[in-house]
């Protein structure tokens, strides 16, 4: 997820991402964008479902 959040063309910051994420319906804060960056969080299918149509690219390359 991270290397597709830093490619967004206006390199969102991971706050940034969040607001993102929250405008788009789902509610993540800045720190569970980190914790699952980081791989200390689990994303649930609706969770993956949002990130990956806000990030403009399929859920299945987020998977990979």
């Amino acid at each position: 997820m991270k290397k597709f959040r830093e490619q967004l063309p206006e390199k969102a910051s991971q706050k940034q991402f969040s607001d993102m994420l929250q405008i788009a319906g789902l509610d993540i804060d800045k720190n569970a964008v980190q914790r699952i960056e980081s791989g200390e969080r689990f994303v649930t299918d609706i969770e993956l479902k949002v990130i990956a149509k806000v990030l403009g690219v399929n859920y299945q390359d987020l998977l990979d």
